[in-house]
């Protein structure tokens, strides 16, 4: 009775050991094939995923170089805000259109040349502008994919922006363009090119050049850090520019200084009055600049390739 059971037995055992190693066989197939088939579906999932554009608002600090920062110190950093629209083309190439609020300003007090010192002008504005920029990522950038999620960039536009320069008299605001303080309002003949002086606008054109790095946090949202420069089409984002014109060509009908002729030249404030006819004011040359240094925040307009059945 015995022989048959122990028999069957084995039997059996072998039954189960046959079993168990059709079965870890087959777990470590599905297992191969589940491996090999995350690569795909995540090859997948990438080429499925198309970034069709990006909106955000950014943050920074914005900042002025020219006729009263010849040395182009960095140190009075003025807000800047911003929103944006960036249109992808692929993985490398997006054009934004972006729109930027910021304040600049400088005075000379805060040079160490004897010159400026003595100049003792000083200028703030608000500029609103508009640009049109290409963005070029130097690595393949695609939300969402941890392989794909950071580059470095560059940025290359042309926008147009608005500004208007200001200085404060006995702690009143006064703009400065309206009063022509060198000259602009009365024509005056410049003595070197023999040509009159004209008021200069309230809007210029800028071209915004710079770089960035870009970093993804999932496939819905992004951030960034760029500083782009400014250079500019225009000498009188300060108010200055060309030469002195004289204190006598600034005189209201009782003889006495205008505001214009006030603000053209505050010398006088420092002991010893510089501002002569045909003195260096400014240097027409160099055009103003700015830079604006800025965080950014962007949301993906994002959507999903469906699979082909061919």
């Amino acid at each position: 009775m015995l022989v048959p059971v122990v028999e069957q037995f084995v039997k059996n055992y072998h039954k189960q050991i046959v079993i168990l190693h059709i079965m870890k066989i087959s777990l470590l197939v599905v297992s191969c094939l589940v491996v090999l088939a995350l690569p795909a579906k995540a090859q997948y999932a990438s080429e499925a995923y198309e970034l069709n554009g990006e909106y955000g608002v950014t943050i920074g600090a914005a900042h002025y170089f020219g006729d009263l920062n010849t040395r182009a110190k960095i140190n009075r950093l003025k807000p800047a805000i911003g929103v944006f629209f960036r249109k992808q083309f692929n993985n490398y190439l997006g054009i934004r259109i972006a729109g930027h609020y910021a304040q600049v300003g400088y005075s000379d007090t805060y040079s160490k040349n004897d010159f400026q010192k003595a100049r003792n002008l000083s200028f703030n504005s608000d500029i609103y502008e508009f640009s049109v920029s290409g963005d070029f990522n130097f690595f393949k950038f695609i939300p969402g994919n941890p392989n794909y999620g950071f580059t470095p960039y560059i940025t290359l536009g042309l926008g147009i922006f608005s500004y208007n320069p200001y200085a404060y008299l006995d702690n009143q605001k006064i703009y400065l363009r309206p009063l022509g303080t060198e000259g602009q309002n009365i024509g005056y003949e410049d003595p070197i090119t023999g040509k009159k002086r004209k008021p200069y606008g309230s809007m210029s054109v800028c071209v915004p050049l710079g770089i960035g790095l870009k970093y993804n946090v999932n496939d819905q949202f992004s951030f960034f850090v760029q500083a782009a420069q400014r250079l500019t089409f225009t000498d009188y984002l300060d108010d200055v520019s060309t030469t002195y014109i004289g204190s006598d060509k600034f005189l209201n009908n009782s003889g006495q200084l205008t505001t214009a002729g006030i603000l053209q030249d505050r010398s006088y404030e420092k002991g010893q009055i510089i501002g002569v006819e045909g003195r260096q004011r400014g240097w027409s040359k160099q055009k103003d600049q700015y830079m604006i240094v800025e965080i950014g925040f962007s949301f993906a307009i994002s959507s999903y390739n469906c699979p082909s059945t061919n």
